[in-house]
């Protein structure tokens, strides 16, 4: 984490540096990386979000040394890539990994990118600065920064994550779609983020604008006059005689004079007509940009501002705790593996940010507990006593359910029970959950059959209950380990071990087959390898590339130290491990449990996408798992490729992926994975035919590549995906829920591999009045049917909460097929002042007031790519031009 000791205050927006923009002649913005292939050499929406939150991250270390290490210097990065790995291990050391800070920004970046493709926004004018609703605008604009702060500050940061990506699309598009660069403005609008600001010389209804222009660039179009316009777009609203439209071949409104249009979102003239003007608006957008993130950061104060965008190595820790009388033991050992956690890790770049408790028993669980300081979470978690009994089962599930709910993306989730599931039937909707929050869940199970004492026994119970934990630890990539009550306090010890920077390595097979060894690859930036096997174990060894083996017995072998709890084995390999192929042989009752970990800042992060090249803004609309029978990308970003084994190696590479069915580790296919820009940014596509992905089911994804020196290299991804069988899409309206409000939900569902035959269910998380228009659907291939649901807010809704809608689409009995499911995050807000964001509580620094507040010049150091257009991806390449900006001085 940051340092503490700084106060947390901040007193303006951040003093950055002298602007050094390195950008082509020509660019636009577009929503991501297919946005290129339309208009190649444009700049990005992701592009210019990725740009600013880097800048801003190394201002912010720059005025924060880092404790114990020598302060960053500014000119270490300039004229060089800025990379989050780099600022990272600047920053908090050597081999300190960013992926989570990269997966934050990818959340800003892909909610960004969304705005241009959900139904609920794509064609809203007031999102995009359209059509003259500059007031409009501004209002949705200061109104999603005002829901980034509330939801941050609630912890929900995902929430905030998703508005703020809302937030910087319109932000950005009002540099693209409006004349501000025509009126030859060279700083950021003064007002535009300040709503005690009138926005001035606003042109009105009867002010003609353009003239007509019949060719696709059209660079004397505008009319010239000092008045602050925007283009009409499509039909709605109409634009009125005289009036400039936004332009492109997908702008229906540009065929009526006059003709033409002034968008700058591209390189293309066939999609922006004042295309010429492309570098002039990204460069705006990323300094407006730059000033938003600094505006979020002097409000919230840096320790939030970090976890806002998740600036630290350190993961959260989770805790699923159910409390009855027969859980003592358990509490206890929860109680201490926090303990050591907070106490090891305090001040330390790898202290916790987030802590998050949920109790459970029978028949209640919850209430949620969350808090960023591990003081309080340790004093709520010492109050917790294993009290009364209840009958076995127990509401684990909705438990764990509320948990993921509230836990951050990339997170560890550990529960503690020694009971089944009562609510076993919402397992596929935890396992969906687990997958979109790519949280991994290990159960602690202490199934004594010996203890009765405090556990009464409703029936005789089945020896298959504890199924629903065995199918949420597969999809979400975690373990069920059964122990009992008097080794739970070591097995514990997995808790402090799982917060680490580690990998999980693939074994072939992935589970154990008698008489078969299960193989995996140590490559030479793996360190700190562990090996745990859990089960009714007869023998197992453990056999290195050299053929030097060390089998059970507990103690210090040729291999590493063997540690034995129970049925619990976990063995600590010596440092630096052999590089090559490893074996482990186990011979067993049943099926054991085998996991190989490793710590490595070389790891990958991942998602997936629809091409839209139909449309006025092309690109990848971001999906949480890919869809049967549709046409996917994958994208991968590579992180800690600045790690090498040898120094002055050449940087690894990857060339392909591997998909893999799950449980059973049978190979699906390779796909070959093609560089996106320079290869030290590690980005990485590759199109996954329909074929591939034809059935609904689980799926892993294997990277395989090439170190520096040539060397095999081998990364699993930490959980499995899931191909859904329809296309389930849930939006809302912009804006915040109101106290006392009825708000309409839009729904689409959509098949892409045959007929289905769908039963519709929602729920709301808490339970609000929700309504559906719709519980049934029959759709025919490439069919979609559409929705509307209504969530009522109660008047007693608390504000600055956070509501989570969730629709699944199941199949009926004559048309089985797993479930599909949405889920939406929605924040509850009471009506707040205009000037929320102009003044902190408390604050008294005039420069927070005023129209124009101050600023140094200051530097932006870029990651020198090749072009920026108003869309949602990024646009990687070589570097055509360089740009200096002196003296911005102000707003």
């Amino acid at each position: 984490m940051l340092p503490t000791e700084v106060p947390q205050s901040h007193p303006g927006p951040s003093v950055l540096l002298l602007l050094q923009l390195l950008l082509p002649p020509t660019s636009a913005f577009f929503p991501n990386i297919w946005s290129l292939l339309a208009a190649p050499g444009s700049i990005t929406h992701q592009d210019l979000t990725e740009e600013a939150a880097l800048n801003v991250t190394l201002q912010l270390f720059l005025e924060r040394p880092p404790p114990g290490r020598p302060p960053l210097r500014l000119e270490d990065f300039l004229g060089r890539t800025l990379l989050a790995d780099d600022l990272f291990a600047a920053y908090f050391g050597p081999g300190s990994p960013s992926r989570r800070f990269r997966a934050a920004l990818g959340e800003v970046s892909r909610a960004n990118a969304a705005q241009d493709f959900l139904p609920t926004s794509r064609n809203d004018p007031d999102l995009h600065f359209d059509a003259e609703r500059l007031d409009q605008g501004r209002a949705q604009l200061i109104g999603a920064l005002r829901e980034t702060l509330v939801a941050t500050r609630a912890l929900d940061h995902t929430l905030a994550r998703q508005r703020l990506g809302a937030a910087l699309h319109a932000l950005q598009d009002f540099y693209s779609h409006s004349n501000w660069v025509e009126l030859g403005e060279q700083q950021p609008h003064p007002h535009l983020l300040w709503p005690r600001q009138e926005l001035q010389n606003l042109a009105q209804v009867a002010d003609p604008t353009c003239s007509d222009c019949e060719a696709l660039s059209c660079p004397g179009n505008w009319l010239g006059f000092t008045l602050l316009t925007s283009g009409y777009f499509g039909t709605h609203p109409p634009k009125p005689p005289g009036k400039c439209s936004h332009g492109g071949h997908f702008d229906l409104s540009s065929s009526q004079p006059p003709r033409g249009g002034i968008n700058k979102d591209s390189t293309s003239p066939g999609f922006s007509p004042h295309h010429m003007l492309h570098l002039q608006a990204a460069k705006l957008a990323l300094l407006a940009s730059i000033q938003a993130f600094g505006l979020l950061r002097s409000r919230l104060g840096d320790r939030d501002f970090s976890r806002l965008l998740d600036i630290t190595p350190a993961s959260s820790l989770s805790f699923v705790l159910d409390t009855t009388g027969s859980m003592g033991e358990e509490i206890n050992a929860a109680k201490i593996q926090a303990r050591h956690i907070v106490e090891q890790r305090r001040g330390s770049p790898m202290e916790p940010i987030h802590y998050v408790l949920v109790p459970f028993h029978d028949p209640g669980f919850g209430p949620v507990f969350t808090t960023s300081d591990p003081d309080s979470f340790w004093q709520q978690l010492n109050e917790i006593h294993a009290l009364g009994g209840g009958d076995e089962p127990e509401m684990c599930l909705s438990a764990l359910q509320l948990a993921l709910l509230h836990t951050p993306p990339l997170s560890d989730i550990f529960v503690f029970t020694d009971a089944s599931p009562k609510d076993a039937f919402l397992t596929n909707q935890v396992e969906s959950l687990t997958q979109e929050r790519r949280c991994r869940v290990t159960f602690l199970v202490t199934e004594d059959t010996s203890r009765v004492q405090g556990r009464a026994r409703r029936e005789i119970l089945s020896p298959l209950r504890f199924e629903p934990y065995k199918a949420v630890a597969l999809a979400s990539g975690g373990e069920v380990i059964f122990t009992k009550d008097q080794h739970i306090g070591d097995v514990a010890a997995i808790v402090g071990d799982s917060m680490a920077a580690l990998v999980t390595l693939p074994l072939d097979p992935p589970f154990v087959v008698p008489g078969r060894p299960l193989v995996f690859s140590v490559d030479g930036l793996l360190q700190k390898i562990t090996v745990r096997i859990h089960g009714d174990i007869s023998s197992f060894w453990i056999k290195n590339p050299a053929g030097v083996s060390q089998d059970q017995k507990e103690g210090t072998g040729p291999l590493g130290h063997t540690h034995r709890f129970g049925q619990f084995w976990m063995v600590t390999m010596h440092d630096p491990p052999q590089t090559g192929t490893w074996e482990i042989q186990v011979t067993a009752e049943d099926t054991p449990g085998v996991r190989v970990q490793a710590q490595t800042s070389l790891d990958f992060l991942f998602h997936f996408g629809i091409p839209m090249e139909d449309g006025p803004h092309p690109g990848l609309y971001p999906l949480t798992q890919p869809v049967a029978g549709l046409q996917s990308q994958l994208l991968v970003e590579v992180t800690g490729l600045g790690s090498q084994a040898n120094p002055g190696d050449p940087q690894p590479h990857f060339s392909h992926v591997i998909l893999r069915g799950v449980p059973d580790g049978a190979e699906l296919g390779r796909v070959p994975l093609e560089p996106v820009g320079p290869p030290e940014r590690g980005l990485l596509a590759a199109s996954l035919p329909p074929t591939l992905l034809s059935t609904p089911r689980p799926f892993s994804l294997e990277l395989i590549g090439q170190d520096g020196a040539g060397r095999r290299l081998h990364r699993a991804a930490p959980q499995p995906s899931t191909v859904v069988p329809v296309l389930l899409e849930l939006s809302a309206p912009s804006g915040f829920l109101a106290p006392g409000s009825k708000v309409p939900l839009s729904l689409r569902i959509a098949s892409f591999s045959g007929p289905q035959n769908l039963d519709l269910r929602t729920s709301v998380n808490p339970s609000f009045s929700l309504t559906s228009n719709l519980s049934r659907a029959h759709l025919e291939l490439n069919e979609s049917v559409w929705g509307r649901l209504w969530l009522e807010v109660p008047d007693s809704a608390a504000p600055d909460s956070v509501v989570m809608v969730t629709v699944t689409a199941a199949g009926r009995e004559d048309s089985p097929v797993p479930p599909t499911h949405a889920f939406l995050r929605l924040l509850v807000l009471a009506p707040a002042p205009q000037d929320q964001l102009a003044t902190p509580t408390g604050s008294s620094d005039p420069t927070l007031t005023t129209a124009t507040p101050a600023f140094s010049p200051f530097t932006l150091v870029t990651q020198g790519r090749a072009g920026a257009g108003l869309a949602g991806s990024p646009s990687w390449g070589t570097v055509g031009g360089l740009l200096l900006l002196r003296g911005l001085a102000s707003w």
